[in-house]
């Protein structure tokens, strides 16, 4: 399945009740801070792109200093998003290949609904929540002025957007305990599918 929702939605929070569940989570996130470490061929193609300047003084790619320029400009997060995408989709193809035959595989890619990858999955779960509380955790648990957090909001796919391509929408507005009792509805559904023998990737 794929499962996505944008920053500050509480996805990763759901893709972690997920994994203590028994699913094998593939993070794209984590996935995409991989090809771009020190010694990689996306490193150097990200610094061919936009200059030495997004560099850490220890080498590594400086991600805030790249976020303030590419979702300030469409075109630069598109010339972004061909350097990396490609490299984590082949990771990604290598780690579906490698769980067993009959895991649960949750795919956690955020982008899922700006590049159209739902046919990809047999079922989408998006992570919902209003836009100013999603705001308001971007501020408070990952120190970004207001302003930003809403500059990355706009750069993603609308909330409209995201709800019309959900199979399963779990909505976190609510308290931790609403989350974990909707996440044990999704995994109910998701282990009944698996077991009627369909794939619940």
């Amino acid at each position: 399945m794929g499962l996505t929702g944008g920053i500050g939605s509480g996805k990763t929070e759901v893709a972690r009740r997920l994994a203590e569940r028994g699913a094998v989570v593939i993070d794209a996130d984590r996935l995409a801070r991989e090809v771009v470490e020190p010694g990689t061929a996306g490193l150097a193609a990200v610094v061919a792109e936009f200059g030495a300047d997004v560099l850490a003084p220890d080498g590594r790619l400086d991600r805030a200093r790249l976020g303030e320029i590419v979702f300030a400009d469409a075109d630069r997060l598109a010339r972004l998003n061909a350097i990396v995408h490609p490299r984590v989709a082949e990771r990604t193809a290598e780690l579906m290949a490698a769980a067993p035959e009959d895991a649960i595989v949750v795919y956690d890619v955020p982008l899922l609904v700006e590049n159209d990858l739902g046919r990809e999955y047999d079922v989408v779960v998006v992570v919902d929540a209003p836009d100013d509380l999603r705001v308001g955790r971007v501020v408070a648990n990952r120190g970004m002025g207001e302003e930003q957090a809403r500059a990355r909001i706009r750069a993603q796919a609308s909330r409209e957007e995201r709800l019309a391509a959900a199979d399963v929408v779990v909505d976190n507005s609510g308290t931790v305990a609403d989350l974990d009792a909707r996440v044990a509805e999704v995994w109910a559904g998701l282990a009944a599918r698996a077991g009627a023998g369909s794939s619940a990737s």
